[in-house]
């Protein structure tokens, strides 16, 4: 995952690059899923759909927050919640 290996090598040249790299990829992933959270066709709840849209509008903040002032710590909320949906998605492809 880009943002570990953007916090674990935060004391390395090229960790300004390395972190808007993770940074932007990060966004466009959480794009990809506001963009089908509001599209008509989705099938999950709207309860669901509305949870995984109100966590994008945090991850967009925090990535700004990042950009803005950036630290190392910042990275944990958002590596922790990016691992968290990748094991729900794994448990309900499985």
């Amino acid at each position: 995952m880009l943002l570990k290996e953007c916090r674990e090598k935060w004391e390395q040249e090229g960790h300004f690059k390395r972190l808007n790299d993770a940074l932007v990829f990060n966004q466009r992933v959480w794009t990809i899923f506001q963009d089908e959270m509001i599209r008509q066709d989705n099938p999950l709840p709207l309860d669901i759909r509305q949870n995984i849209l109100n966590l994008s509008v945090f991850i967009d903040k925090r990535i700004v927050e990042i950009m803005a002032k950036p630290d190392p710590a910042k990275l944990n909320i958002l590596i922790d919640i990016n691992l968290n949906i990748a094991q729900g998605l794994r448990g309900s492809a499985g």
